[in-house]
């Protein structure tokens, strides 16, 4: 039968959102996670980075004594055991805050360092995974030395908002955490372990079987920093004695406890394996 009149004009595959939230265009979604990062980084001339990655519930030394105070003001006069749990966990978490504070210092170090290195590319960008803790400590001692820095923030479940450090035009969002994984990988030279849980372990143990595998170079360095944390968390010589994994593994990771200590081996590596230095530099 025969219709008067036109059919509305569809629309265009990728400017309909039912179709591009679809299982069909998941492909799509995937490409799409690589490339706007790709031309966002090169536009920044971004050309490499240095990543930091630290657990999401460290705070800041001015919020975790701010806690403390206000624990110990509400628990005056109250002797039970429910408020000295709390009590002692406040005064756990102003102790752990001095890794917020230690990558806050050491990344504005290393973006001070690397803005004397040239802006066409930018080399050793830092790099976090956007959110609180110690990712927005990374961001925010960046922007402290006046540079740029970069946010992978992930979709969750609770919404975790970017942390206001990160540098506008290089604020990114993922649905994937293989895709996220990718762009912390691909333009890494170096990757700092602070204290950290599940997500953590996990972005380290990605990055240790990249390199085990020789699918990333193993002049990458792998920094693990804070000892007293990771040696109760993890028994490293153990995997060794075990034979799950070997000294030239083990091998693949280096250690510090002080700001200056990762700083002079972040340098060190970066000035070893990758970059070109003139003779009377």
């Amino acid at each position: 039968m025969k219709r008067s009149g036109h059919l509305p004009m569809p629309k265009l595959a990728y400017e309909d959102r039912k179709f591009m939230e679809s299982l069909g265009a998941r492909p799509l979604r995937i490409v799409a996670e690589y490339l706007d990062p790709l031309g966002r980084l090169r536009r920044a001339k971004v050309g490499d980075t240095i990543v930091m990655f630290g657990s999401a519930r460290i705070q800041s030394r001015e919020l975790a004594e701010k806690r403390l105070s206000q624990v110990e003001r509400r628990a005056r006069g109250r002797r039970n055991g429910e408020w000295k749990l709390k009590i002692d966990a406040a005064h756990s978490i102003v102790q752990m805050s001095q890794y917020y504070e230690h990558a806050r210092e050491l990344s504005r170090r290393i973006t001070e360092w690397a803005m004397t290195l040239g802006t066409d590319p930018r080399r050793f960008v830092v790099c976090s995974g956007g959110g609180p803790g110690i990712m927005e400590a990374a961001n925010r001692g960046a922007a402290e030395a006046g540079g740029h820095s970069i946010g992978l923030s992930i979709q969750l479940p609770h919404e975790q908002r970017p942390n206001p450090y990160i540098s506008p035009e290089l604020n990114f969002c993922f649905h994937y955490f293989f895709m996220r994984k990718l762009w912390f990988a691909q333009m890494a030279k170096a990757l700092i372990v602070f204290p950290g849980g599940f997500g953590t372990m996990d972005e380290l143990w990605e990055m240790l079987t990249l390199m085990q595998t020789g699918k990333l170079s193993s002049h990458h360095l792998i920094l693990i920093y804070g000892r007293k944390y990771w040696d109760k968390v993890l028994n490293w010589r153990y995997m060794v004695r075990s034979g799950t994994i070997n000294e030239r593994e083990y091998d693949l990771l280096q250690f510090a406890d002080t700001v200056d200590e990762a700083f002079e081996r972040v340098r060190a590596e970066m000035e070893a394996h990758h970059l070109i230095l003139s003779e009377d530099s």
